[in-house]
């Protein structure tokens, strides 16, 4: 999950990968939230500000369209730091800024365009 160029979308119908993440993003100030949160720009806003790790749960087949920007990390440079347009507003990118998707659907199915914007890992447990 930290190597690859895209971010992480976790099949987690058991949860415990979210709480692996929420335990080890405790100390960092991690930012937990739901696609249908009201604040939900207003918190990826302040998590790439700032350099919080985010944590966006229960996630369905579909993600947001507003977030394909951090999503395919169409970063620019605006007068030497690196930023990037999120809806109307260019916001400052910090280097600690780590996003982490998960869903607890046991079996999505996720098209092409969603494949290829994350990098889909599963941590269901399968019983022998």
């Amino acid at each position: 999950m930290y190597n690859s160029r895209r971010w992480p979308l976790i099949i987690d119908p058991q949860t415990q990968a979210n709480k692996w993440i929420r335990a080890m993003g405790k100390i960092e100030g991690l930012v937990i939230c739901k696609p249908n949160d009201r604040d939900l720009l207003r918190n990826f806003e302040s998590a790439l500000q700032f350099g919080k790790p985010l944590l966006l749960v229960n996630v369905a087949q579909e993600l947001d369209p507003a977030l394909d920007p951090m999503l395919k990390r169409q970063y620019f440079r605006q007068a030497g730091k690196l930023v990037l347009k999120l809806g109307d507003s260019i916001i400052p990118f910090c280097a600690g800024f780590r996003l982490y998707i998960t869903t607890k659907l046991p079996n999505p199915r996720y098209n092409a365009e969603v494949s290829v914007k994350v990098q889909i890992v599963n941590f269901a447990l399968v019983p022998r």
